[in-house]
């Protein structure tokens, strides 16, 4: 619970009562109010898991007025890979709930701007819950309404199959990205309930929140306009990635999970998924860390994820879509990502293991140009201090350098331009000293203390003014739907907050070295992709 806070109800009409916190300062004077693991889907738990998620019914309400629902924690923690501070007696596999973050005072005409924020960790883990939103919302310039879900991750949210697929209409892949589009369409049908204007949704999300955001902007663009929600987007440090692996890719990591829990691969696909079902949820996480092909993330699936989704970016189809919609979008990276990239599940020493390693996230033709690309002896190159620090380079150009500047490129290209808005950091707050490495400088996470002003922890007063220039002002001119002054002279400079915290506006010195990468992974397949049948 966020303290020192008050209680706080809210009449949601139809949906019921609710009650959250009101958070307040050492005065007592109010800062925010807070509604914390608010249901946006029914529970994906037993028979449900491994299902797409479920929507609410139109009979459910939160609570009443003597009992109201009462939501002053957070979201339940997806089960996900053991680290430092993790506890797995907090696992729960019921978290698709939403945190919602709301203003002090009465909102603008039409309801306060709203920004839905979807959490990183590499897809793998993470949790909106470590988001404080206080200062943001009483002491920046942003005023809005966040809503944060939690959905599900690794196995529990990407697990694949084609032939369980075919077979088992229970079954579905992308559920990590099903239920963000759940919580979105929860969020455009009850957020006027809380104060927030439907109609002005901002779609944002950090790291691996960032490809979803990718994810959830290219599915809203496919729809038709009656059906989308998106006005406009935020892609901090990561880009589209590549085309994910075909389904039939995927069955290999299916097989070798099933040789871990010791299931039959010649069961029926039904019997193989309702085994799948009863494996208790630590030995199900505990399984997913003993396979090589650890990583679970998203499929090439012809529906959640189109076939040739990044050749609509290369031949223009995606920089018509957002011209069309008018989908504004700022993107950007920190000069130095590789530093913390380098530290998730680096490989051990050597060349055979750096390509299993990536073998791990992408497609094996990619992985095949990757290795070609930074180790053509099949040797440590002398730039790099070992293997670790080079798979840190390799990771953080494939998700955020590279593929971002081929991205950008090809919608500039195809008349997409004026609604682009990129910048970079070079800058980081004192707080972030409590988290990582001084010499780490601007790395990757290190700008959420940026754009969440302090996350938690306090910023001085001339820090405040260096991101609130730099930022929040722009920013919150972004997520009100007005005309945002960047101040960059084309779409292809930066707006470069520098390492001494001055502003400014840049070429970017790195886009020939990123639309190298671009062009050899596109050569594959690797940003685009083959059709193959798909059930929808």
């Amino acid at each position: 619970m966020l303290r020192p806070s008050q209680s706080y109800h809210r009449d949601l009409q139809f949906r019921g009562f609710v009650e959250g916190l009101t958070c307040i300062d050492e005065s007592s004077q109010p800062l925010c109010h807070y509604f914390g693991g608010v249901p946006y889907a029914l529970p994906p738990i037993g028979p449900f898991r491994f299902q797409k998620p479920r929507s609410l019914p139109p009979c459910y309400r939160y609570g009443t007025k003597a009992n109201p629902g009462r939501f002053s924690g957070g979201c339940g923690l997806c089960p996900q890979g053991t680290r430092e501070g993790i506890d797995d007696a907090a696992w729960d596999e019921d978290c698709l709930q939403s945190n919602i973050w709301v203003p002090i005072g009465e909102p603008p005409t039409g309801g306060w701007p709203v920004l839905f924020y979807i959490h990183g960790g590499f897809l793998q883990w993470g949790s909106p819950n470590s988001l404080d939103l206080r200062a943001l919302l009483s002491e920046s310039p942003t005023r809005c309404i966040v809503v944060a879900p939690a959905y599900r991750l690794n196995v529990l949210g990407f697990l694949a199959s084609p032939h369980v697929l075919q077979s088992c209409s229970d079954y579905a892949v992308n559920l990590g990205f099903w239920d963000q589009r759940m919580a979105l369409q929860w969020t455009y049908e009850n957020i006027n309930y809380f104060g927030g204007n439907a109609s002005n949704i901002t779609i944002g999300g950090y790291s691996a929140g960032s490809h979803s955001v990718f994810h959830q902007l290219a599915y809203d663009l496919g729809l038709p306009d009656e059906k989308a929600i998106v006005k406009r987007a935020l892609m901090w440090s990561n880009g589209p990635g590549m085309q994910p692996k075909s389904l039939g890719e995927a069955q290999g990591q299916f097989d070798e999970l099933l040789d871990v829990l010791k299931i039959p691969r010649d069961l029926q696909p039904a019997e193989r998924l309702q085994k799948l079902r009863a494996v208790d949820t630590r030995s199900l996480i505990k399984a997913c860390n003993d396979i090589d092909l650890h990583q679970f993330r998203a499929v090439t699936d012809g529906f959640f994820v189109r076939h040739g989704l990044l050749d609509e970016i290369s031949n223009g189809v995606f920089a018509q879509r957002m011209k069309r919609r008018a989908i504004n979008l700022i993107i950007g990276e920190c000069s130095d990502e590789h530093f913390v990239y380098g530290t998730w599940r680096p490989p051990k020493p050597g060349y055979d293991n750096m390509l299993q390693r990536l073998e791990a996230d992408y497609s094996h033709e990619a992985c095949k140009v990757l290795m070609s690309q930074y180790f053509p002896n099949r040797k440590l190159p002398q730039k790099y201090k070992s293997w670790q620090a080079a798979f840190g380079h390799i990771y953080a150009d494939v998700q955020v350098h590279a593929l971002e500047r081929g991205m950008v490129d090809a919608l500039v290209k195809h008349g997409a331009g004026d609604l682009i808005h990129r910048y970079r950091i070079e800058w980081r707050a004192k707080c972030v000293d409590q988290q990582m490495p001084r010499n780490w400088g601007a790395s990757h996470a290190s700008d959420l203390a940026i754009w969440f002003y302090g996350n938690g922890s306090r910023l001085s007063e001339k820090e405040k003014e260096i991101v609130t220039k730099a930022f929040h002002e722009p920013l919150s001119t972004f997520l009100r739907g007005e005309t945002m002054d960047w101040g960059t002279a084309h779409t292809l400079q930066l707006r470069t907050l520098k390492s001494d915290g001055t502003l400014a506006i840049e070429d970017d010195t790195r886009m020939h070295e990123g639309l190298n990468l671009w062009n050899s992974l596109k050569k594959v397949g690797a940003t685009g992709g083959r059709k193959e049948v798909a059930k929808l």
